[in-house]
């Protein structure tokens, strides 16, 4: 099968000025590297076309594939994670994991927290702060966690995430509004346990992987999962496998989170407990980070025992019975 790869490279952008926090969700040169190998290993013929500019050249020139393994994230709007997937699907052309109005849908944690209350599942209680004037009306008991509303790869969360008291609810959210040119997501702090589901296949043919628990060293951010701790993991955080009947209550919500939202694929459910121990949704990562050391998915496919070539060979067979499913792919294709 010809197998198209689109992908938003790290250095490229890095190389075009920008910072190492601008490109932290953007892809490095070994996970594409060892998404190729995989693919080429299951007999498909693979050619790179990278990000989106690199896609609009090769539609226009008339390139096209069977299928296209797409991993880009994007560098620009609340929409980046839908463009290469819209112009995919003006095209006719088939995909891996979820489609635009999804991406656009979940890159947004707070509409995606009142679309998961909606379908009568538990998130914490939240706030959208679109501008200074809002944090004043907001009426949650502290303490409060503040995020940026639709930034991964943890951008933004440190530990000033945590706010006690209106004044730091104040700094920390215009330092969002100033700084990500965006909205700031507060929601009641959840203090318990932070786990995270691997989920494989789509519809009510998805099943979960397993559960991760995120677990911080003493060198660690102890409050979440913050940008520190995840770009320096190895010293500060701790992944284990765990099975015990909070992770399976997480493992339960997770899949009906991402069943209710109609998730593609494969991808991360992140779910926290809160203060008597009860399962909440945090977010969702549709298009979930696939480098083979240091990506939490992969982590917790090594860990189960599922092998980063068969991971990707399962990704690619649920993708290919979708697209046949709609027409999209001949059934003669291999």
């Amino acid at each position: 099968m010809r197998v198209g790869m689109t992908y938003d490279l790290k250095d490229e952008y890095l190389a075009a000025g920008y910072s190492s926090e601008e490109v932290a969700e953007l892809d490095s040169e070994a996970t594409v590297e060892a998404i190729e190998k995989a693919l080429r290993t299951q007999g498909h013929q693979v050619e790179r076309v990278g990000n989106v500019g690199g896609l609009v050249q090769a539609l226009a020139s008339g390139r096209r594939w069977d299928l296209v393994f797409n991993i880009a994230e994007g560098m620009r709007g609340l929409g980046r994670e839908s463009q290469i997937p819209a112009l995919l699907d003006a095209w006719g052309i088939p995909y891996t994991f979820s489609g635009p109005e999804l991406l656009a849908l979940t890159l947004h944690k707070g509409w995606t927290n009142a679309v998961i209350r909606a379908h009568g599942l538990p998130t914490a209680d939240f706030w959208i702060v679109s501008g200074q004037d809002v944090v004043e009306e907001i009426d949650l008991p502290f303490p409060l966690f503040v995020k940026p509303v639709a930034e991964g790869s943890s951008r933004g969360v440190s530990a000033r995430s945590l706010v006690r008291n209106r004044r730091e609810l104040r700094e920390v959210c215009a330092q969002i509004l100033e700084t990500y040119s965006q909205s700031a997501l507060v929601e009641t702090y959840l203090p318990g346990r932070e786990f995270t589901v691997g989920i494989l296949g789509s519809g009510r043919g998805a099943r979960v992987l397993g559960v991760m628990e995120i677990l911080c060293t003493s060198e660690g951010d102890q409050t979440a999962y913050t940008y520190e701790n995840k770009q320096q993991w190895t010293a500060r955080v701790h992944y284990a496998l765990v099975t015990d009947e909070k992770a399976l209550l997480a493992a339960d919500l997770a899949l009906e989170a991402w069943q209710a939202l109609g998730c593609l694929d494969a991808g991360r459910v992140d779910v926290r407990l809160d203060g008597q121990g009860r399962a909440r949704f945090l977010e969702v990562n549709p298009l979930a980070g696939l480098n083979p050391e240091s990506s939490d998915l992969p982590i917790l496919c090594h860990k189960i025992g599922l092998e980063y070539d068969m991971l990707i060979a399962q990704i690619m067979n649920s993708a290919v019975a979708r697209a046949k499913s709609t027409g999209l792919l001949s059934e003669a294709v291999v």
